[in-house]
């Protein structure tokens, strides 16, 4: 995936045939029947978007999502763990505390969306600022 940097205009052009995917490693152990290509994903939070390719067969590990989860088919079919079957088209929204995984039968690549809504990330905020202050360290 190939990015264009168009600072002027505020925005990036990620180009997916571009640039290389990597080894899927978000859940645990690297799984080699998936890929994905981080597009705004930042680890240290957990939030961001990103490309997932699966390969035919491939099971994700069973995962938490302690934020929103929201994603789109856009080739192939998956297969959530409670037998519902999405196609390229098909947007699925998972909320806080959810629980799942998905497999596919001929592969797939969908656009992943994780981030956390703002009352969480306020809450968030707070406890870590009631974090510092009993530490005695200054807060942000």
């Amino acid at each position: 995936m190939t990015m264009i940097d168009d600072s002027a205009l505020g925005r990036r052009v990620l180009r997916r045939d571009a640039r290389k995917f990597e080894r899927y490693d978000l859940e645990g152990p690297p799984q080699p029947e998936m890929e994905w290509l981080p597009i705004s994903f930042d680890r240290a939070s957990g939030q961001g978007c990103y490309l997932m390719r699966m390969a035919p067969g491939a099971v994700t590990i069973p995962h938490d999502h302690p934020g929103m989860e929201e994603f789109m088919v856009l080739e192939g079919d998956l297969v959530d763990s409670d037998g519902t079957r999405f196609g390229p088209g098909d947007f699925i929204s998972y909320g806080p505390n959810t629980h799942h995984n998905s497999w596919t039968r001929t592969g797939c690549v969908i656009v992943v969306f994780e981030w956390a809504p703002l009352a969480q990330q306020r809450a968030a905020a707070i406890r870590t600022s009631d974090s510092a202050s009993d530490t005695g360290s200054p807060s942000a």
